[in-house]
């Protein structure tokens, strides 16, 4: 039989508050915070690698994990290199772990906080690995139907809002892009990074999913539209107005799980950490 609990008593309701509450309070904690999400494909088992190759970087990184409902079926405790998704909590330097679930528990009151929008804020960086076909299309198509696209349909794509630029006492301040992208105010106009904070994208999905005509409008839109200036990528500090916040990277030729041989393997994991080190300045072992 199933007993009905009070919200009063509701012992993930309060989990919920209280890890709000902290990830509120973590967003001055001069860590480097890094937002690493995964949607439905099953590259979705390189996540926890991901994050284990992470761990040499505490205690000065940060890591709060997003889920989509369908990425969850490829962590669900079937075999050693698929744990459970609440396993990824235990994961050294991972301070959340989030699904469609953990927005709108339960009727907003005037004053509590929004999940999506302080992810968000938190955030220095996003990447989405893997990023599967359907989530692409949702983000092209501006859906904010989960967590995972609610937090990029409200990314700082005018580098504006999330600036920490103006300290309580009114002085200019710094960022924490961790990419060396100081703040900047262009007379009399709102205060701006110069580098705006990126969302980073690892495709994977089946070879014929791939190379379909509506990937590649979308990959325009990621990348031309979206996108980072390959110039401005590694490091440089760009134009104010003229640099972008996506960067894509590119799947991979290899055997797919369901047998085909053809490109629409996620990056190498391994390749993705790397990229993840240069993108927050964190310094990798050979260096």
């Amino acid at each position: 039989m199933i007993q009905a609990i009070s919200p009063l008593h509701d012992a993930h309701h309060e989990r919920h508050l209280t890890s709000l509450a902290a990830l509120t309070a973590s967003h001055r904690d001069k860590k480097k915070h890094l937002l690493l999400a995964a949607s439905g494909s099953v590259a979705t088992i390189k996540l926890p690698l991901i994050i284990r190759a992470l761990a040499r970087h505490q205690p000065d990184l940060s890591i709060r994990v997003l889920l989509t409902p369908s990425a969850t079926l490829f962590l669900a405790g079937q075999s050693a290199e698929q744990p459970s998704v609440s396993s990824l909590s235990t994961l050294q330097g991972v301070d959340g772990v989030y699904g469609d679930a953990d927005e709108w528990r339960e009727p907003w009151r005037r004053g509590a906080g929004i999940l999506h929008i302080e992810l968000r804020r938190w955030a220095d960086l996003l990447v989405v690995a893997p990023l599967s076909a359907n989530t692409m299309a949702k983000i092209v198509g501006g859906f904010a139907d989960g967590i995972l696209t609610s937090v990029v349909r409200a990314w700082d794509a005018w580098g504006e809002l999330d600036s920490d630029v103006l300290r309580d006492d009114g002085a200019q301040g710094g960022d924490a892009t961790g990419d060396g992208g100081a703040a900047a105010v262009v007379s009399g106009t709102t205060p701006r990074r110069t580098k705006k904070k990126r969302i980073i994208v690892a495709p994977a999905m089946n070879t014929a999913m791939w190379r379909h005509p509506i990937t590649a409008k979308q990959l325009r839109v990621l990348e031309e539209e979206w996108g980072v200036d390959k110039e401005l990528r590694d490091g440089g500090a760009g134009d104010l107005a003229g640099d972008g916040w996506f960067e894509v990277l590119h799947p991979q030729k290899k055997t797919l799980a369901c047998g085909d041989i053809g490109d629409g393997a996620m990056m190498e994991w391994t390749d993705i950490v790397t990229i993840i080190e240069q993108r927050l300045g964190l310094a990798s072992p050979n260096e």
